[in-house]
Parts: structure tokens; sequence; C-alpha cells
């Protein structure tokens, strides 16, 4: 029930279009199944959302691709997990929220790091062994650091040209002084290869962030929960 939802910490999303916004509300659902408590506030350019699985809604006024940029700093939460719209939550998000107890801001690695526009440098070469890193899983504190970092962003990705956003976020990593921990790859797993070839002992899946994904595991849920969006 609302009244016993958690108010300090909560899951955000942020769609643009309809295809997006029904694709985030079907992985609320999933987040919800593991954590009931976990409060999801849901950036969309969409009126009218009506979802048990959604608890407030914020309205994009000028929505783009990338509009994730514009508003992770808008978090309403003090601590924040932001999850892409292709996400499928498999467990309990709690002991993520704890690393906020010691960092600033937390992701995985980009799968993909060795090809061209991973590797590309924007104003500061940057080595190799700090790869960008993925911006669909971001687990953030709202304080000073990472709201400069997350502004700085915003602007970077609007002025520099690139269509990825994730070029930008990388050097401006880089040089933030935000303490960055880096989830193990369970908790924004890629492609279904890892689920075929990694064992029980070896990794508990946390969180599948792939259409595919969605696709493949949407039969599991309850109802059909997009449908009237």
């Amino acid at each position: 029930m609302e009244e016993q939802l958690q108010t300090n910490k909560g899951v955000v999303y942020v769609t643009s279009g309809s295809t997006y916004t029904r694709m985030a509300i079907a992985s609320a659902e999933t987040v919800k199944r593991h954590n009931p408590k976990i409060a999801i506030h849901l950036f969309t350019d969409q009126e009218n959302i009506s979802s048990p699985f959604i608890n407030s809604v914020g309205l994009i006024t000028a929505p783009h691709r990338r509009s994730k940029v514009d508003y992770l700093h808008h978090s309403p939460f003090e601590q924040t997990l932001y999850l892409d719209a292709d996400t499928f939550v498999l467990a309990s998000l709690e002991e993520m929220f704890d690393v906020l107890t010691r960092f600033d801001i937390a992701m995985t690695h980009c799968h993909k790091r060795n090809i061209e526009n991973t590797t590309q440098n924007w104003n500061v070469k940057i080595p190799y062994a700090f790869p960008q890193l993925n911006s669909g899983v971001v687990l953030y504190r709202k304080n000073d650091i990472v709201t400069k970092l997350f502004s700085e962003w915003q602007a970077a990705y609007h002025s520099s040209g690139f269509k990825k956003d994730q070029v930008t976020l990388r050097e401006l990593v880089w040089l933030s002084n935000a303490r960055l921990h880096i989830l193990p790859p369970e908790y924004n797993i890629r492609f279904r290869k890892y689920l075929e070839i990694w064992t029980e002992e070896e990794v508990d899946a946390k969180i599948l962030h792939d259409e595919e994904f969605t696709i493949f595991f949407k039969q599991s849920l309850r109802h059909d929960v997009t449908k009237d969006v």
C-alpha cells in the first residue's frame, strides 16, 4: 500500500513515446514483484498514466531519444536506481542501495567494449582500462557531486553531437570526484548467452537489460500491464 512505500529510495524510468512507456510499465511490474515497498517514478511525455506499478509521474516537456540525460538529476528520491525501459528485474534490489552507503554512483561496464563508438574519446584521451559505462542501469545518491555530474552530462550530450550518451558520460565520470562503484555484470545482463554459460555458483542474475529479454519473459507476467497506455 502507498503508506508502506519507502520514501528515501526508489526506481526512476524516463520514456518518450507510447512504446517505451508501455515497456517501462512492464518493467516496473517486475520491480514490484520482488520489491513491493519500493516507490517507482516515471518521467514521460505520455499523459494520463494509470498503473498500479507506477507511484508518481512527471511530465517531459521536450522529449527526445535520450531524455534521461535531462531528468536523472530531477529524481524525487535521495537514493535512486534508474532503469531503462527494456529491463526485467529478477530479484530484490535492496543490496544495490546498500552500495550507496559508501559510494555516490554505481554502474556496470559496457559489454561491447572493443568497438569504435565505445572506445572513442571526446575531449580527453581516456585509457582503455577505464571503459564506457552502461547508462541503462544507474544507481546514485542525490548530492552536489552527482547533481553536478548529471547537469554536465545533460549539457555535454546536447552540445557534443554524439548519438550515444555514454561517450560524454565516460569522460565526465573520469574527471569527476564522484565515488564510483562498478556493479557486477549480473546487475545489467545485456545478452541471453550469459544466462546459458554462467553456473549457479558463478552468478545469481538480478537485472536483464534488452528488449529481447522483455519479450522473452513477458509471458510470465500475471497480465498485460501495457494494454491501457
